[in-house]
């Protein structure tokens, strides 16, 4: 399955040709024009990562950020700040306010889709291993565990069927 980004960016031209970018790496893209779409597009879609313009109208985008993490349904998707603001001291504020990774415009297409891909790989595994003894998502939603008191139940319990 495609991963899904959520693209938001007010430049028109620069939103267009990273989507295309992003299309012909084969991701799913949505885009927003500005922060405040952003953030209601977020919500609805719950993408896998999103790459966002700093200086947009509406809501910047250190101001999309922390809505973004306190939504505890987006609060662990990967953030990408993709800005012209170049200064150190706008890279540090994205990264102090916890932003995964941090782009400057203008951007090679090689150092976008790294930056993605690594941010995706690390968000994966982070999702995928849950316990020690391998027990991941998939087998949580085989068996059906809808609360933390059921799956150390069936941790205790290590129920054959579970590794097999």
């Amino acid at each position: 399955m495609k991963k899904h980004i959520l693209l938001i960016e007010d430049d028109r031209i620069v939103r267009e040709n990273t989507a295309e970018i992003l299309r012909f790496s084969d991701y799913k893209v949505s885009m927003a024009s500005n922060g405040k779409e952003g953030v209601e597009k977020a919500k609805t879609i719950y993408p896998d990562l999103i790459l966002c313009d700093i200086l947009m109208p509406k809501l910047n985008g250190f101001a999309v950020f922390q809505i973004i993490s306190k939504d505890k349904k987006l609060a662990n998707t990967p953030f990408i700040f993709l800005t012209a603001k170049s200064s150190n001291a706008d890279r540090r504020k994205g990264m102090e306010l916890g932003a995964d990774d941090y782009i400057t415009k203008p951007f090679d297409e090689s150092s976008l889709l790294n930056a993605i891909h690594i941010r995706l790989k690390k968000a994966g595994l982070h999702h995928t291993n849950i316990t020690p003894d391998g027990i991941n998502e998939t087998t949580i939603s085989k068996l059906k565990i809808n609360s933390l008191k059921e799956l150390i139940k069936v941790l205790c319990e290590k129920p054959h069927h579970i590794y097999n």
